[in-house]
């Protein structure tokens, strides 16, 4: 995979930094995107020191909420084209919703955390995407699924119907785009301070493999889709649960 590009928001903790060191392992250069700079340099260099070559992860910050922020992006890429752009940027943002006006912004929060940051990367990244052989993978939840999370879980599953739409304008020039979706999985900042020793149980016991997930569980199921061997695959959603959710 020597000389290929992978970009992928929300990459500094996670998630995001257990796909951006799978790629870069895998001998790809890798742009990561998010809010914070300090989070994002040092990750960056973690990763790039880990896999023994310096330049291997950089990083961009860049709210991409904000349309303006996302010329950042294309200049961090210049002319070089984009073989595996992998949005897994947003969470759950919590609000005050003891009124309708507090409602609203909750749920424009969510979406725009979850949903819109998406759609900017990718239509920014849109003419870069490498023809034929791209890959557009989508970050999901198992709460788009079951529900449970109220604007987070209507936010995820909005990403399942546009990764459709997506995968039917790509189709042709050979480009696949997919959704990972991950059930509870620790060592992320997801929770914050809310996950409690009985929340974890809870959860794991609700899996049939009976462990939580780590971050480098759904690494590896974005490698796979990002991967040749999933040249057949498009308009999917993969769940990496344990079993939490069966298969739908």
């Amino acid at each position: 995979m020597a000389g290929r590009l992978a970009v992928v928001s929300g990459g500094g903790t996670g998630i995001g930094a257990a796909v951006a060191g799978t790629f870069a392992r895998d001998g790809y250069d890798v742009l990561i995107v998010g809010r914070r700079a300090d989070v994002l340099t040092d990750t960056a260099h973690r990763i790039s020191v880990d896999c023994g070559r310096t330049d291997a992860v950089s990083a961009v910050t860049a709210d991409l909420t904000d349309p303006d922020h996302l010329g950042r992006v294309l200049a961090a890429i210049g002319d070089r084209p984009v073989d595996v752009v992998v949005n897994n940027a947003g969470g759950y943002l919590a609000g005050d919703t003891g009124t309708l006006a507090g409602t609203a912004a909750h749920w424009r929060a969510n979406l725009d955390a979850n949903v819109l940051t998406a759609v900017l990367l990718t239509e920014a990244l849109r003419p870069a995407l490498r023809r034929p052989g791209g890959r557009v993978i989508l970050i999901s939840s198992i709460s788009a699924q079951r529900g449970g999370g109220g604007p987070y879980s209507a936010a995820k599953a909005a990403l399942h119907g546009w990764a459709y739409d997506l995968a039917a304008q790509f189709g042709p020039e050979q480009i696949t785009v997919n959704v990972v979706s991950p059930g509870y999985v620790a060592e992320t900042e997801f929770f914050g301070d809310r996950m409690t020793a009985e929340g974890h149980t809870k959860r794991v016991a609700a899996t049939l493999v009976g462990r939580a997930g780590v971050p480098d569980d759904v690494a590896e199921a974005v490698r796979y889709l990002a991967s040749p061997a999933a040249g057949y695959v498009t308009g999917q959603v993969l769940g990496v649960n344990g079993g939490s959710v069966l298969g739908r």
